[in-house]
């Protein structure tokens, strides 16, 4: 039943939300925060998320200011991932890939709102919306990157793309690592059921990007990895943390263990 209630609310809330934000567009509403534009993919989602009965709590909010402009790393197992972290976070848009863009009013009312779209196939195009990204962020928003590319399977991190970390150097902006944990269980991968359930966003600590330059981004993304990884570990036991690097165990060993 949860999950007929959340196709009515995806289907009724596009409908509404979608076609409200391609008309404010059309008369060239201003975006301001708390206008239509911030505003529309909230109540989208949390009519989404109340139809399904799942509920987002936020942790560690404190580390992150609603005035200032971050990069938000995030893992990625589930489409709710995406209802999570727009519940959550403010002031955002995502990167996405291309093909969310040929859905029908979905994909302009979701450019409408801020979301990048980018083409995982062509490299040229890909630092081209990274461009675009690093450009909305210097005007004052944040964006969202999943650096594993897709969906996972499990909650342990898989190798990272390093497009996100040169778009953070290039804004110069700090990155925000970001945990989801909870939305396996509410929409595992591969599932189109929607579950009721409790999820979790852990905002963990920023790192900066100042002064780094487009050599060290290997370097800023095995930080921001294990930092995730620690995170996986210790609040919830994910073992391992990490897949899919030559490099795992060492660098598993050598992550400290927080209380």
């Amino acid at each position: 039943m949860s999950t007929f209630r959340a196709y009515i609310a995806l289907i009724g809330g596009t409908l509404i939300f979608g076609s409200m934000v391609l008309l404010a567009q059309l008369f060239r509403v201003p975006y301001k925060r708390g206008g239509v534009f911030d505003m529309a993919p909230r109540w989208w989602t949390r009519g989404i998320l109340r139809a399904t009965g799942v509920t987002v709590i936020r942790h560690n909010a404190e580390v992150i200011r609603d005035d200032k402009s971050y990069v938000y790393i995030a893992n990625h197992v589930s489409w709710y991932d995406i209802l999570a972290l727009l519940d959550t976070l403010p002031n955002f848009g995502f990167v996405a890939k291309r093909e969310l863009e040929k859905i029908p009013l979905f994909g302009p009312a979701a450019r409408a709102v801020g979301v990048i779209y980018i083409d995982r196939d062509n490299r040229k195009a890909a630092f081209s919306a990274y461009e675009d990204a690093s450009r909305r962020i210097r005007e004052g928003a944040s964006v969202v990157v999943y650096p594993e590319g897709t969906r996972g399977e499990s909650y342990a991190l898989r190798t990272f793309k390093k497009g996100p970390f040169v778009l953070a150097i290039q804004a110069g902006v700090p990155i925000v690592p970001v945990i989801v944990f909870g939305t396996i269980a509410v929409n595992p991968k591969g599932s189109f059921k929607g579950l009721p359930g409790t999820v979790h966003v852990h905002l963990l600590d920023p790192i900066p990007t100042e002064g780094l330059t487009y050599e060290q981004r290997d370097d800023l993304a095995e930080r921001v990895r294990a930092s995730m990884a620690v995170a996986l570990r210790d609040i919830y036991h994910v073992n391992p943390p990490l897949l899919g690097h030559n490099e795992t165990a060492d660098t598993i060993a050598s992550m400290p263990v927080t209380a």
